[in-house]
Formats: structure tokens, C-alpha cells, sequence
């Protein structure tokens, strides 16, 4: 079963967390949350983990409401919080005991569902999960987020602050655990890691900018982007945005990802512009936009 949120808003004082969020998770589907800091990622999580209650809206989660069946969602659920919050001082298997015994299960009975990732912190079973590193604390929370069999699961920015490695093999995990009919919802503020999922909705101060697979949010970007390299990148951005054609400046990696208002735009218009700012060894190429370029593009 998925995942339904209807008009959801949720206010602390004077500050808006989510605005009418409104959009559908399938059975089965690996949906990604995209977005920054402050978004309001984690305070929809909370409210669809039956953590907070919405001012506004209805949700259900697994075919349960969020208010009204909030105990059939907790044992029908796995949460994994954006901060570790397993039991520092327990070793890795008593921490799955302790979770397996409040689910009312064991290690043992659902033991193929986790068997992938068990088996890789195994060798530090008689750790203290507090001992771990930042990649085993994760393969643990998520051991002990699936003891009980969930039918969906959360992940609130699980992979923050883990390693390259680590975040491709958790990205290859939740792909496994896709196929065993479990519903995944994923928050995470790394823009490349929104075209491993089937579906991502682009959030930026508690409203939703868009909703559709990454390819065709990608697809949806309105302008030609241009890759702008300079001997002088400070000197260059500074430039750019002096330029009084510029839609767009921003830095993307070794290049300032650059979009002109003009439909008639002329590369060699650029170059001359910025020649004359006294920059030199210029490069100014086309390239393909990103789901990054379509966030920035959509949150102006």
C-alpha cells in the first residue's frame, strides 16, 4: 500500500513548515523529497510517522488516516530519522533485539529482509552502535527500521554526511527492498541522488515546485544552458551577473552554469562582453540541464 497526502499544512507560531502539500506515493514506488535545509521535508515525515498532527489536510499511510488509525501506521512502518537515534550504548545486535522484541517479532523471522545489510555489519555485531562509523550507524538504523516487516518505509536524509561509497551501496539496498513490495519515501537535499528514485516531488519552503520522474522535470527546463569558464572565477561571476542579458548565474562545479534572456542569444555576444571585463582563457559551451537546474530555475 502507498502513501496519499491531501492539502497538508503545518504551522509553528508565526512560521509556515508545509503549505498544502498535497501528492500520492504507489504501492511499491521509491519516491524522493527534494530540497534544502528548512524545506519542510522533516515536519512532513513527522506528520506522516503520526509524530505531529497537520493544522490542515488529511493523509493516510498503508490505507491507515494519520490521526485516527495512528497505531496501526506505527507497527506497519519503519522511520529512520535524519539524526541517529539508535541506543548508543547497546551493541549492534542488541539494538535489533531491542527493536525486534517492541515489534513483537525476532531478528530471525524476518531475517531475509535484512540479511543484505545485516551480513556487512555483522563483523561489528558486539560493537557499541555509539563505536560505529557514520556508514554502519546507517546500515544498522535501516536493520532495525525493516525488523518488523513494514510495508512503507521513511528515510529522512539517511545518507547526510556518509561517504560516497556508503551512499551508492544504501542507494543499491533500498533498490533490493523496492522489490520486496515495501513502499519507500526518501528525503534527501543531494540533488544527484533524486535521479535514483521513480518519482521525486521539489519542495523549498514548505510548498511543492513540481512533481514527476526525474527525467521529465529535467525534460521541463525552459532555457539552453551554458557551461562558463574563466582564468579569474570570482572576477567571472561578478561579470555575469553585471550582464545585463543574464537570466541565470550560478556556480556548478568547475563552470558557472549560465541562461541569457535573450531567445536570439549568441554565444560570441558573451565572449566579447566578457573580454572586455579583462578575462581571458574563456569557455562557453553548451550543456544539459540538471534536476539541480530545474530546482534553482523553480524556486526563483
Amino acid at each position: 500500500m502507498g502513501i496519499s497526502v491531501n492539502h497538508i499544512s503545518k504551522s509553528y507560531k508565526n512560521v509556515k513548515a508545509l503549505q498544502d502539500i498535497s501528492f500520492d506515493v504507489k504501492p511499491s514506488e521509491l519516491f524522493g523529497l527534494i530540497g534544502p535545509d528548512g524545506a519542510g521535508k522533516t515536519t512532513l515525515f513527522r506528520v506522516l510517522t503520526t509524530l505531529l498532527i497537520a493544522n490542515e489536510g488529511t493523509a493516510t499511510v498503508a490505507g491507515f488516516d494519520v490521526v485516527t488509525d495512528y497505531k496501526k501506521i506505527r507497527s506497519n512502518v519503519g522511520y529512520m530519522p535524519g539524526k541517529f537515534s539508535l541506543y548508543q550504548d547497546l551493541t549492534v545486535e542488541e539494538n535489533l533485539h531491542f527493536f525486534a522484541t517492541i515489534f513483537g517479532t525476532t531478528i530471525e523471522e524476518n531475517y531475509d529482509l535484512i540479511k543484505d545489510i545485516y551480513v556487512q555489519i555483522e563483523p561489528f555485531k558486539n560493537r557499541r552502535a555509539g563505536k560505529l562509523s557514520g556508514g554502519m550507524k546507517q546500515k544498522l538504523a535501516l536493520c532495525c527500521a525493516l525488523i518488523h516487516k513494514p510495508k512503507v518505509l521513511f528515510l529522512d536524509e539517511p545518507t547526510t554526511g556518509v561517504d560516497p561509497v556508503s551512499r551508492k551501496e544504501f542507494w543499491e539496498m533500498l533498490k533490493r527492498l523496492q522489490q520486496k513490495d515495501i513502499t519507500i519515501l526518501v528525503s534527501t537535499p543531494y540533488m544527484d541522488e533524486a535521479a535514483l528514485c521513480d518519482r521525486i516531488a521539489l519542495i523549498q519552503e514548505g510548498q511543492i515546485l513540481e512533481i514527476d520522474t526525474p527525467e521529465a522535470i529535467v525534460k521541463h527546463y525552459p532555457k539552453q544552458i551554458y557551461n562558463v569558464r574563466a582564468n579569474n572565477m570570482y572576477q567571472l561571476i561578478k561579470s555575469l551577473n553585471d550582464y545585463e542579458y543574464n537570466h541565470s548565474v550560478y556556480p556548478f562545479g568547475e563552470f558557472i552554469h549560465y541562461t541569457d534572456k535573450r531567445k536570439d542569444f549568441n554565444p560570441d555576444q558573451l565572449l566579447v562582453f566578457l573580454k572586455s571585463n579583462q578575462l581571458s582563457n574563456i569557455e562557453i559551451t553548451e550543456t544539459v540541464a540538471t534536476i539541480e537546474d530545474t530546482f534553482m530555475e523553480l524556486a526563483k
